[in-house]
């Protein structure tokens, strides 16, 4: 497998992460949890877990070494976070159900409580997902976000000439609920990249359909 078959992300030294694309292999094998677009999430501290064990899981935190975590997307958003000091990592899919349900913010308390994490020292990544140009919903989306106290007014941009229609902006809504719990802004990479454009890479639900392939986004110590 080439490199090129993945979208390699520069976290930080003690931390692998990366996000595949259309044609890639995965390395080697990796955890995932059996999603729902729920906001369960599971810390993974045994090796002998599967996916089985896993149903109705969203997000994984483990600080087990060499023991790579992940999670399935195609449009979702995926958010990867690295805890340097207590060396602990997270995987998150949080596609906009899970995003009003604030499951980033869930597996961060977590991530406190349990390994005694401190948020401003997280590294994030926000991996490849719909885009805000592309993220097209109706009002019923928008006031579940306004309904979840999210800062509706710089994260959605209203359809021009079709007032029921409006786009959401689910990098910004994830990089808030992040900044909300204490990550710095500088510590948290956007990747920046529309699935629903870029279809030639990465794979896309709204444009192929719900059984079209997944991307893989995987984070290890």
């Amino acid at each position: 497998m080439k490199n090129t078959d993945l979208l390699q992300y520069n976290v930080a030294d003690g931390v692998t992460a990366f996000s595949t694309m259309r044609n890639a292999e995965l390395p080697y094998p990796v955890l995932q949890p059996h999603q729902v677009h729920g906001d369960e999430v599971a810390v993974v501290e045994s090796r002998t877990l599967t996916r089985d064990d896993l149903q109705g899981v969203d997000a994984l935190i483990t600080a087990l070494d060499d023991y790579p975590i992940a999670v399935r997307t195609a449009d979702c958003v995926p958010v990867l976070l690295y805890d340097p000091v207590q060396r602990v990592v997270a995987a998150v899919h949080s596609g906009w159900r899970g995003t009003v349900k604030r499951i980033s913010q869930k597996t961060m308390r977590i991530m406190c409580e349990k390994f005694s994490t401190t948020p401003s020292h997280l590294l994030a990544v926000i991996g490849p997902s719909i885009g805000p140009d592309s993220f097209e919903v109706g009002q019923e989306v928008v006031e579940a976000f306004r309904d979840a106290g999210f800062p509706v007014a710089d994260i959605n941009r209203p359809k021009e000439g079709v007032p029921e229609k409006s786009y959401i902006d689910l990098w910004k809504a994830n990089a808030w609920l992040l900044e909300e719990m204490g990550v710095k802004a500088e510590n948290i990479q956007v990747a920046g990249i529309d699935t629903y454009q870029r279809n030639d890479l990465f794979f896309s639900a709204r444009h192929e359909g719900r059984k079209c392939g997944r991307i893989i986004n995987v984070i290890s110590l």
